[in-house]
This record gives structure tokens, sequence and C-alpha cells, in this order.
């Protein structure tokens, strides 16, 4: 456990949080038209880089809201292998690998299973989705996408917890350029973008977050941009990683260091990893969401029910079915999983 990098070690807690959760299972529908995100799974996910003191540069808080974004995308009934990052290893992979395997005889399965959970390009997967838009690579946060149809959704991520100067604007000013690369090359696909702003933005630069607020919502209104953008919130106490209090750019490409679990892996015998796990899930610090500082048109709500829409709409009526009857029914549970 004391190899491992921050992200393997947000994995271990990211995936029991969205495999144990109780709205799981709920359609996110709950009346005609209105989407209902899970803010509870949200605030514990959030809570997890500020268990592992993990800096904006370990990727770890946005990786936060990539899961959480992932996790909402097949509680609407969006095939789950095809909607990345997957809910296990590895993250990134094509569903027609993963429909050959379970094709092959049990012995021959089980091992390509084993060898396709330890993750790679060379064993079928690959760490991140990178998307080719009009000119350039561009590294796609969350993706919806198979073979015979191409991308279907490409949503981009971005966190600022601290540092609310340049690089705060500078995020959002990027993202113009990049939604426009997709776009031009993926027309069809439903293109998000999702912003992470702390709520000491309001107490530090009220303007400043103001400011952002607006331009945020003028990045979904673009024709040849984004379809739709979400802001998200949080606020929590405590201090900020030492890397964070610096003033961090959260697109520097600092080296992951092997990190210790803490204090908490001494509680239990070392090689008890689930023991471990449990206590860390059962002591995240508290994050709350300040959805009062979000206008409705860059709300979750009005993003998920946006991109799914246009998923819907620019696809045959045979093609995600269970996505169109949790839409179609809202408010009906126990809905039949792929």
């Amino acid at each position: 456990m004391a190899d491992d990098t921050k992200k393997a070690q947000a994995w271990r807690l990211f995936d029991p949080i969205v495999t144990e959760a109780p709205g799981r299972r709920t359609n996110p529908w709950v009346e005609p038209g209105v989407f209902a995100p899970d803010y509870e799974v949200l605030q514990r996910l959030l809570g997890v880089p500020l268990l592992l003191d993990a800096a904006t540069t370990s990727g770890v808080p946005a990786l936060a809201l990539d899961v959480w974004v992932a996790y909402e995308l097949r509680r609407a009934g969006l095939d789950p292998d095809r909607v990345w990052p997957r809910e296990e290893p590895p993250r990134v992979i094509s569903k027609d690998v993963l429909d050959f395997v379970e094709g092959q005889p049990n012995k021959t399965a089980k091992d390509l299973r084993e060898r396709i959970a330890k993750g790679g390009r060379r064993n079928g997967g690959a760490a991140s989705g990178n998307i080719l838009g009009k000119n350039y690579l561009k590294q796609v946060d969350v993706i919806l996408s198979h073979w015979s149809t191409g991308p279907e959704v490409l949503i981009s991520t971005k966190r600022m917890d601290s540092s609310f100067g340049n690089n705060a604007a500078n995020r959002v000013e990027e993202s113009y350029g990049d939604a426009k690369n997709l776009r031009l090359r993926h027309p069809q696909a439903a293109c998000g973008f999702v912003y992470g702003l702390r709520s000491t933005c309001w107490e530090q630069s009220h303007e400043k977050a103001k400011w952002l607020v607006d331009l945020l919502t003028k990045l979904g209104r673009e024709e040849d941009a984004y379809h739709a953008v979400a802001l998200v919130v949080p606020e929590y106490s405590g201090p900020l990683p030492s890397a964070d209090e610096a003033g961090a750019d959260p697109d520097d490409e600092a080296p992951i260091d092997p990190s210790p679990l803490g204090e908490l892996e001494l509680l239990v015998e070392d090689d008890d990893d689930d023991a471990v796990m449990r206590q860390q899930l059962g002591a995240l610090p508290p994050v709350t969401l300040r959805r009062d500082l979000v206008p409705h048109e860059v709300s979750p709500e009005r993003f998920f029910a946006v991109m799914l829409n246009k998923v819907l709409d620019h696809t045959p009526i045979n093609y995600h079915e269970t996505a169109r009857s949790r839409r179609d029914n809202p408010g009906v549970d126990a809905l039949p999983e792929q």
C-alpha cells in the first residue's frame, strides 16, 4: 500500500462510494424533464482528496468530479462499460474487448479478465481517454463511445480550490478552444464542461467569482462550444495541501510520489487493505455544496438533462433503450439494468 500513488489510493475509496451508494439504482429522472443528481455521493467523493491530502497536481481533486459525472451517466441508464472512466480497471477500454472476453470458455475468460484488470494498452486498456479533435489530440475526462458510433458524450472537468487569480480564468478561457476543437470533428457528440470552484473564492474575491460564473454561463450558450456547462461549489474547512497553498496550477504535470496512507493504516494489520479502506471511508472530511451560489443555467440538474437529451435525440430510438426508458418513466425506480 505504501508504494501506491495518490490516484491508486483514491480509486480504492472512490469505487465503494459509487458501487455501494443507495442512489445507484434509483431513477435520476424524478419528474418529466427534471434530473436529480446524487449530491450525497458527490460530497463523499469530494472528501477523498482531503483525506489523502492530495494536491491539485496529483489529479485526485479533479478525478473526484470525473467519477461523479460518470456515475450519473450510468444512473441515467447509459451502458456502464461504454462510459469512461469505468467502475473497475481498466478505466478506459473498448466494449468490444469486454464482449470478446465474455464469449470465451470460462478458464480463458478468467485469465483474460485478470490480464485486463492490470490495465495498460498492451492489455487492451488505457489510463485516460484521448480524443482527436479538428486540430489536436485532447484528453477528455468523461466519455461515452463505441467504435460503431464514435464519441457520443465528451465531458471535460476542471477544479480550482485556491489561487483564484489568473489560473481560475485561464482554465475557463482554454475550454473555449478545447470545445471548438472537439465539436468541429464530432458535431453529433454531446459536449459538456464541469467546473469545480471552492466556495472561498466568493469570500476572497467576490467580483472574480461573479465574473467566472458569468463566463461559465456564456460558455454554455455558444453554438460551436459546449452544449451545457455545470458549476460545482464545494465548501469545506481545513488547510489545503502545501502545493496548492503555493499556488500550483491544476494543469501542472508534476510526478506523483508514492505516499503512505497515513495514521489510519497503523490501526490495523498491514495486510488488511479492506479494513484500512473502511476506516478511511468512515473518516472522510465533511464537504457540503453551496448550491445557492449556482445559477440554474449552470446547475448540474440542467447540465445532465441537456447532455442526456442530446445523446438520445442524436441516436435512433433503438439505441440506449434503458436510458430512454428511465427518462420516459420519471419517478419509477427498479428499472432493468443493461
